[in-house]
């Protein structure tokens, strides 16, 4: 997917296609996320749809939850489903910095070989 250390510095026009693409996959990911959240919500609690997205989306956001659930399913779920937003948040920040990373260990590594 990346270039190799052989290969010249990607062009800036192709390097922001690529940065945006991977931002649109961190953005899926998080909607998917989002979506486990407010469907899980929808099951185990009797609350509106979009009750159940705004609670979803802070649990998302990091801020928690706005409606704190009232069956034993749903503190469960949301207890784990807290910890699982937080695996994604880390996941997302990956996606999103690996292009960014690459390409400048890729200039560093340039520079090396222009030095020798």
């Amino acid at each position: 997917m990346y270039e190799s250390k052989n290969e010249p510095l990607l062009p800036a026009q192709n390097f922001r296609h690529r940065l945006f693409t991977h931002v649109f996959y961190a953005l899926l990911v998080m909607i998917v996320t989002l979506a486990i959240g407010v469907f899980a919500h929808l099951l185990l609690e009797p609350v509106t749809w979009h009750e159940a997205l705004l609670n979803s989306a802070l649990i998302v956001g990091g801020i928690g939850p706005y409606i704190v659930p009232e069956s034993i399913g749903g503190k469960v779920f949301f207890a784990f489903y807290s910890m699982f937003v937080g695996l994604v948040f880390i996941g997302t920040l990956g996606i999103i910095l690996a292009p960014l990373a690459h390409r400048l260990i890729h200039k560093f590594h340039l520079d090396d070989d222009q030095d020798e």
